[in-house]
């Protein structure tokens, strides 16, 4: 079965459709990112202190405690399940698309990866192994880039097809 370019021969209202689900699966990845970013946590110090707390610091603004156990473990579920599903249907739409094999075994192996870097990453940070924080803004970097890039590929592809279709 040649699925390589399969995107582009469907026709425009399923092409539509499928834009539609990507440019809204979007707004909630981003969203998810403005997120992140009011907790303070883009920065290595700062995913530390969301997670263990600052409650040494006199001087903080806003006070932040330890997570408990029941919390990382909400917290790591739900996001590992969730974010497998993101990826899993944009990876499928990914392999529909005309693009070369290698490209798009990346572009839908790696987030795989790169949500157990960063989500396992922040909750053995959380159990005493500080210097996974890195580990974490680097797989968060990369998950990300791979989503924008994902999701950019099927929106172009579903917009400016290669082939004329109805």
């Amino acid at each position: 079965m040649e699925y390589n370019g399969l995107l582009g021969t469907f026709p425009k209202e399923i092409r539509f459709f499928i834009a539609t689900f990507v440019v809204i699966l979007s707004i909630g990845y981003f969203t998810g990112l403005l997120f992140i970013k009011e907790t303070d946590s883009t920065s290595p110090a700062g995913i530390e202190e969301n997670y263990l707390g600052n409650e040494e610091n006199e001087e903080a603004e806003v006070m932040k405690f330890k997570k408990g156990n029941r919390e990382m473990l909400t917290i790591t579920h739900t996001h590992i399940l969730s974010m497998s599903f993101i990826f899993f249907l944009l990876g499928g739409l990914v392999w529909l698309t005309k693009a070369p094999k290698k490209w798009k075994l990346f572009l839908t192996i790696e987030p795989f990866l790169s949500v157990i870097l960063t989500f396992g990453g922040i909750y053995f940070m959380w159990s005493g192994i500080a210097w996974l924080k890195y580990i974490v803004i680097f797989s968060g970097i990369l998950m990300t880039l791979t989503f924008t890039l994902s999701a950019g590929l099927v929106l172009w592809q579903c917009i400016r097809p290669s082939v004329s279709s109805s």
